[in-house]
This record gives structure tokens, C-alpha cells and sequence, in this order.
């Protein structure tokens, strides 16, 4: 009786300890698992957004690349950290919606082993190709890769990416065949490309700008649903005759499933200022973004339509990888 009163008399206290640690949280820096090479979209938002999050938390945001394999080796590593809130992913529609179904011997999955945060971008691309192809809109692009099936390249900055999905989808919803050049990064990608050694590529304005304002680079149209406001002369893939093949890449932070709920709110709070402050949302807009401000079950129900969608996408194309 007498164990049974002091271990009912322990549980208030227990309770108070745990709520306190949580509330101490976090008492170090966090790390910031961004699963691809510095100097792409994914690294250049995440370093846009970590300055403003440490602020909010009141400790570091340490941003640390992990490449590789589409983005599924930081993600993996990412899925095996401890669950105590100091390790967070960026997670795409590539390593969350893609990945699972291109890489046969993923070791994770999206939904069981991670918990969403709160959203970060949505982004349209741009297709773009060489200055000197013979192709100076859409209509003529489409009509080459018929004549010649599989004789044009498309670069993209690996397998499962944003760039690759969204031209996957632009070869289904165009009836034609391409050949992929993947490349480890966006950088080395768009470096060949105006080199003239791929044809086209699927890429995003923040990485592309200095190149189209240089005349190195033509964009032939845009994957959102409208014009960019900073590059009104360029039409959408809908208007050029491919509505289906209208798409925007996104991105949100997650963190492994077993983080504490009092953390997790916490993180997910900081986020959603550090993601409304009017530096953040101007930077993204000059770079073709929008801010994905969703968090919690309806972040999670779109993660979950969007495994839908473009599982169909890879079915369909037949892409693989290893």
C-alpha cells in the first residue's frame, strides 16, 4: 500500500519535470537536415528561414547539407535521428512523395516516421532551354521530340527532384520521349545546360534568374497555374496547350514522428512567424515562391494527396531508380 501511495504521489512530479523540460526546450542548437547540395532552391529557402526560426527559438539553426540519391540519404538520416526536436528535414515533394516508389530500397517512409511541421514553398518552374536550339516556344519543342524520339536530353538535378517529376509529367501530358541526364545538384545541371550538352531543363527562377537576365538561358514557359509577375513575357504550360502538366514543387519541415507534442508545437509556432516575417516573404516572391502556410493535420492531408498524385506519375512514366 505504502509503494503504491508514494509511486500515485510521484506521478505530479514526474508530469512537472517533463513539462519543464519541455518548456526549457531548446537549450542548444538544432540541426536543419537540408538533403541536397548547397546553392539550390532547397538550401537557399532553408538559410532564408533558419536565421528567422533561431530568433524565434532563441537558439542556433545550424543548416546541414546531406546530398544525395534524390534527397532520400539526408532524409533516411533524418528518420533514424532522436526524436527530442533537435534534429528537423526539409522535406519535398521529392523525398516525400517520389522518392518511395522511384528508390526500391528506401528506408523510410513519409508518413509513419515523420511528423509535418509547418509547410515552407510552393514554387513553380520554369522550362527552359539553350539559346541556340532550334525551338523558340512550346509548340515547336513538342513538335522536334515527335520527329525525333528520344534524340532531345532534359537535365535535372537528380533523381526524384521537383525537376525531374515536372518533366516527367510535361513528357506524359506532351506524348513525347526525352532522354534524362541527372545531375548530383541543380548547379552542374544548369552549368551543362548553358553549355549547350542538355537540351532543356525544368528549373526554378532562384536559380535561373541571372542566366535568362544574361541571355544564357530561354525560358519557353512557366509550370505555374499563371504568369510570374517578374517574368509577365513568359507564358504558363497552360496557356501554351499543357494544362495537366501545371504543377508547383513544394517543401515543408518535418520532423521524426516520436517528437514531443509540447516541441513540436513550439517548433511548428516558430516557423509560422519565422515564415510571415516580410524579409522571408519578399525574398521568396524574387525568387518565384509563395509561402506553404499550412502545419499540422491539413499539412498532413496534402502531403498525403500529393504521395497520391505523383505515385501516378511514376507508374505511368515508368522512371526508376535504384
Amino acid at each position: 500500500m505504502m509503494r503504491r501511495r508514494s509511486l500515485l504521489l510521484a506521478v505530479p512530479s514526474l508530469l512537472a519535470a517533463r513539462s519543464g523540460a519541455a518548456q526549457a526546450w531548446p537549450t542548444r542548437s538544432i540541426s536543419w537536415i537540408v538533403p541536397f547540395p548547397p546553392g539550390g532552391i532547397t538550401d537557399t529557402s532553408a538559410r532564408l528561414v533558419a536565421q528567422g526560426l533561431g530568433t524565434q527559438l532563441g537558439q542556433p539553426v545550424v543548416v546541414e547539407n546531406r546530398p544525395g540519391a534524390g534527397g532520400s540519404i539526408g532524409t533516411e538520416a533524418a528518420a533514424r535521428a532522436a526524436p527530442d526536436g533537435y534534429t528537423i528535414l526539409y522535406g519535398t515533394q521529392g523525398t516525400l512523395a517520389t522518392n518511395p516508389v522511384l528508390y526500391k530500397g528506401t528506408r523510410y517512409d513519409p508518413l509513419r516516421d515523420f511528423v509535418p511541421l509547418h509547410g515552407l514553398t510552393q514554387t513553380p518552374l520554369l522550362l527552359l532551354c539553350h539559346p541556340g536550339r532550334p525551338f523558340r516556344d512550346l509548340g515547336a519543342l513538342i513538335a522536334l521530340a515527335k520527329q525525333r524520339p528520344g534524340e532531345l536530353t532534359f537535365a535535372t538535378s537528380g533523381v526524384g527532384t521537383g525537376t525531374h517529376m515536372a518533366a516527367e509529367l510535361f513528357q506524359g501530358e506532351a506524348g513525347v520521349r526525352l532522354t534524362h541526364v541527372p545531375y548530383q545538384g541543380s548547379a552542374p545541371a544548369l552549368n551543362d545546360l548553358v553549355a549547350g550538352r542538355v537540351d532543356i531543363m525544368f528549373d526554378y527562377l532562384v536559380a535561373t534568374r541571372g542566366h535568362i537576365e544574361g541571355d544564357r538561358l530561354r525560358p519557353l514557359a512557366t509550370t505555374g497555374p499563371a504568369r510570374l509577375p517578374v517574368l509577365p513575357e513568359v507564358p504558363s504550360i497552360a496557356e501554351a496547350g499543357l494544362p495537366g502538366a501545371v504543377t508547383d514543387s513544394w517543401s515543408a519541415i518535418i520532423a521524426p514522428a516520436a517528437i514531443p507534442a509540447p516541441v513540436a508545437a513550439r517548433l511548428t509556432a516558430g516557423l509560422a512567424a519565422a515564415m510571415a516575417e516580410p524579409r522571408v516573404v519578399q525574398a521568396l516572391a524574387a525568387g518565384g515562391s509563395t509561402p506553404l502556410m499550412l502545419s499540422g493535420a491539413p499539412l498532413q492531408e496534402f502531403v498525403g494527396r500529393e504521395i497520391i498524385r505523383w505515385r501516378g506519375v511514376v507508374e505511368r512514366s515508368g522512371a526508376a531508380a535504384g
